[in-house]
């Protein structure tokens, strides 16, 4: 990772390829949220399912 500090002392080339590292994690970083997120709502539906064939 580049500190603000040395983002001066980098060129062009290497700015250009540390955002799209960045943008590359970041875009892996939204889609696991996204898998996480679908996982938690379907066992939060799962145990809304179970609980309701109880009764």
């Amino acid at each position: 990772m580049v500190t603000k500090a040395e983002l001066g002392l980098i060129g062009d080339a290497e700015l250009v390829e540390e955002l799209s590292l960045l943008t590359t994690q970041t875009a892996r970083m939204r889609a696991r949220m996204a898998d996480i997120m679908a996982e938690l709502e379907r066992r939060r539906c799962g145990k809304n399912v179970r609980s309701g064939m109880r009764r």
